[in-house]
């Protein structure tokens, strides 16, 4: 443990940088499935059936392990750094896992869209789309401001 304490900015900056890979993916996919949709929706197969690959290749490169990476670097970061008992820590973990569910939704939703089911219109999609910038906003101030 006292190594992983005198690593702890390292881990800071790893946990950054992979939240901000994680981000990246959770913005994109979004809009990935909004073209898929609508690629569907007009009958253009082939153009649906490349988003199928787009999706997967952002899945499996850098959504799903940022995520993984995220996960293991934040608790370790709580655990060394003694943040258990903090209320922002509480908070933020709430945020994050809403933020994960979230990615297995959309994860999911990638996955119905390869099957040809559209459940949403596009509307409905872009809208969710801004879910992870205004969940990342809050962690972010609760990460920062420590506001309790």
């Amino acid at each position: 443990m006292e190594a992983l304490a005198g690593a702890y900015l390292w881990i800071v900056a790893a946990h950054v940088i992979f939240v901000i890979f994680w981000m990246a993916g959770l913005f994109m996919l979004p809009r990935y499935l909004v073209y898929h949709q609508e690629a569907l929706a007009a009958g253009r197969s082939d153009e649906a059936a490349l988003w199928v690959e787009r999706e997967g290749k952002i899945r499996s490169i850098i959504l799903t392990p940022a995520m993984i990476v995220v996960w293991v670097l934040g608790l370790t970061l709580a655990t060394v750094g003694q943040h258990w008992g903090e209320g922002w820590l509480h908070a933020k973990f709430a945020l994050v896992l809403l933020l994960s569910g979230y990615h297995g939704w959309a994860v999911g939703y990638a996955k119905r869209l390869a099957r040809g089911e559209m459940r949403l219109d596009g509307r409905t999609l872009r809208m969710i789309n801004e879910v992870p910038a205004l969940l990342a906003t809050v962690i972010v101030v609760l990460v920062f401001v420590k506001p309790f």
